[in-house]
Order: C-alpha cells, then sequence, then structure tokens
C-alpha cells in the first residue's frame, strides 16, 4: 500500500508538471484516470469537467474514484424523502446531488465509483457493465455475477453489488456504477431511511434493494485488486494501454474552472433547492407536562422553501398574534433546521415575558425544526 501510495504521488507530480493540452492529448482512443481525492463534491465535478471539455470524438474515458462517507442522490430526487437527514447531520455525512438521474447510493471507502465517458452515439451501459462482470470474474472465477434488464449488478442472484445512473449530453453521455466491496453495511442501511410520515412528493423514488459486499463473499479481495481488474479489462476491450492516470481535482492547471463547478454542487440551492414539489402532512404529538397534543401541520415546499404553511393548533394554547407571525416567518423561508432555528429565535426575542409562554413555545418550535 505504501508503494503504491508513492508511486501514485510520484505520477501525480509529473502530471501537474505537464501542459493540460498535452496531459488529455497522451492517450488515442482511450483514458483511464483516478482520482487521489476521497471528497464527493471534487469527483462528481471531475464528471462534469470530463462531460463538458473533453473531445469524446477522439477519446474515450473511464474514470475511477471513492469517496468518504457520502449519500448520493439523484437529480431528480427529494433528500428528505430518500435519507435520514439529521442522522447524516449527527455522523458527519455529506449529502450530494448528482447531475445524472438514478436513484440514492451510500458511498464510503468500500464502494467504488467507475464512470464510462463516450459520444452519446457509442453510449452503451449494458455493455459497461458486462465489462465489470467480466473483470471480476478474471479476478475470480467462482464469483456468481450477472447484469440485470434493470443495469443492476448481482451476486449469488439476489444481492445488488452495483447500481447504476446516466447522462445523456447533447453529443457527449456518461453511464456510473457503483461497486459495494467493504462499505458499511449498518450504516448504509441507516442513512438510507427516512423517517418522513406523510410526504407526498413526484420526485424519483429509489428502489430498496438487498445488498451484499464482496468482500463478504471473497475476504481476499482488496479495492486496489478489483480497480486494477476493472482497468485491465477496459484497457483491453479497447485495444489501449493498461496505465491509470493519477489526477488532483483540485488542480486547476489541469482541470481549468474546476472549483467553481465543485462550489456550485455544495450550494443549498443545488442540493435542496432543486427538489421537485412536495408537500407534508403529519401530526406533531407533543408531550406537554402531563398530556400530549397533537397538532397537525400541512405544508407545501417548492424549489427547498416552505410555500404554504398551516400549524393546527389547540385554542388558546399560544396567542393568536404569536401563531400567526410564526406562520408568517415560515411561509417563503428555506425549509431548514438552521433558518428555522434563526427565525424562532428572532420570534422568542419579541415574545412576552412569560415562563409559561416560552415553554409552550420552544416545544412547538423545537418540534417544527425535527421536520426538517
Amino acid at each position: 500500500m505504501v508503494l503504491q501510495s508513492l508511486k501514485n504521488c510520484l505520477w501525480l507530480s509529473c502530471v501537474l508538471r505537464t501542459p493540460k493540452a498535452f496531459f488529455w492529448s497522451t492517450a488515442s482512443g482511450g483514458l483511464i484516470i483516478q482520482s487521489v481525492s476521497n471528497d464527493v463534491y471534487q469527483n462528481l465535478a471531475v464528471e462534469d469537467w470530463i462531460h463538458d471539455h473533453m473531445d469524446l470524438e477522439k477519446q474515450q474515458v473511464l474514470f475511477l474514484w471513492r469517496n468518504s462517507p457520502a449519500v448520493v442522490i439523484g437529480r431528480h430526487q427529494n433528500p428528505w424523502q430518500e435519507c435520514n437527514l439529521r442522522l447524516l447531520r449527527q455522523k458527519n455525512i455529506k449529502l450530494a446531488r448528482r447531475r445524472s438521474g438514478g436513484g440514492t447510493v451510500y458511498h464510503d471507502l468500500g464502494n467504488i465509483n467507475l464512470t464510462f465517458f463516450t459520444t452519446r452515439k457509442k453510449y452503451e451501459r449494458m455493455e459497461n457493465l458486462k465489462l465489470v462482470v467480466k473483470a471480476l470474474k478474471a479476478l475470480r472465477p467462482e464469483l456468481d455475477v450477472h447484469v440485470t434488464d434493470r443495469y443492476d449488478i448481482l451476486l449469488d442472484r439476489q444481492y445488488k453489488i452495483s447500481g447504476t445512473a446516466a447522462k445523456l449530453g447533447r453529443t457527449s453521455a456518461y453511464h456510473h456504477c457503483t461497486l459495494l466491496c467493504n462499505a458499511d453495511k449498518f450504516v448504509l442501511s441507516s442513512v438510507l431511511k427516512s423517517p418522513y410520515k406523510g410526504l407526498k412528493s413526484n420526485a424519483t423514488p429509489s428502489v430498496p434493494a438487498l445488498v451484499k459486499n464482496l468482500f463478504e463473499e471473497d475476504p481476499s479481495l482488496t479495492s486496489e485488486m478489483l480497480l486494477d481488474a476493472i482497468a485491465k479489462e477496459y484497457a483491453t476491450h479497447h485495444q489501449i494501454d493498461h496505465h491509470i492516470t493519477v489526477i488532483n481535482p483540485a488542480d486547476e492547471t489541469l482541470l481549468p474552472g474546476i472549483s467553481n463547478k465543485t462550489k456550485e454542487l455544495q450550494t443549498w440551492e443545488w442540493l435542496y433547492g432543486k427538489t421537485p414539489k412536495f408537500s407534508i402532512s403529519t401530526c406533531l404529538n407533543m408531550a406537554y407536562k402531563d398530556s400530549v397534543l397533537d397538532v397537525k401541520v400541512n405544508m407545501d415546499v417548492k424549489h427547498g422553501r416552505i410555500e404554504v404553511c398551516n400549524i393546527d393548533l389547540p385554542e388558546q394554547w399560544l396567542p393568536p398574534g404569536l401563531y400567526s407571525e410564526l406562520v408568517k416567518s415560515l411561509t417563503g423561508s428555506k425549509f431548514c433546521p438552521n433558518e428555522t432555528t434563526t427565525l424562532v429565535t428572532t420570534l422568542l426575542r419579541v415574545c412576552p415575558q412569560d415562563n409559561e409562554l416560552h415553554s409552550r413555545w420552544s416545544l412547538l418550535c423545537e418540534n417544527m425544526i425535527r421536520l426538517m
């Protein structure tokens, strides 16, 4: 591992001293590149950069990458519907929205990501997945792996080890897929479980599946072995040198404009604001003193902002003016715990100095924030 890391660093320093125009034209027919970064936003930005800048008529590209813990949703998905956002925040797991469609996946360093770039005319995801299966079989012939009609790769005919998504541009296209090697399945199942009840949305829903790590089937496998086997099969298939070029996604001299692409993928407007319109109709069971209050909440959320807000409180539980201010403040604001916390803190300052009232107000606000 140390020798491999040293080899990668030496190659990287060579690449960074090479004029970028020369670098992207060194291999005719095909290029295999690997990211040194484990940052999900940087790696997704590389995908965007290659799609937007490379001449895929001259060069097909295989991009290999791995991420630190992250949940990655499809372009047309709803994060509140797809994952447990509060748990993500608690565990410091990143949320990312990619530019391709498809469902939600969990990434960590036990997961390999592969992106196949071609022209739109040459785009063929089934062939790419068959290539991955062929590489796995070459490495371990006894593995029972095959591609389904849904473009998944199954292990032992029932366990999903790879999911697929794609982006088809006007002239360029890419197909990316995951490969479960040794991912934390406990965290995976925990974070990909939304706690929301009463959420209605037209966003693309994910399809749950049984999953299994390749390492569970054969503990002698390593991520490096799998990456190398896939790269070798890709090189053989496209009749190019079996050579992996290591790149740094933060390097502007190599990838002009990459920083802006990375920043855009981290903005609230992209992560949450791109969510298709949805509504929430739920009941907050608020324990107060010796009783439980049922508070009905109905919201419409568009572009990640609260468009309509109705909170059905028991009569005289809060002064009508204070309740009205809360609804008024929430309407038009981001459906976001941080923004809502700021709003209710501001309103609390103008709340009458009454301990009972403060307790009731705080309880309601805490429950509203938990909704987000």
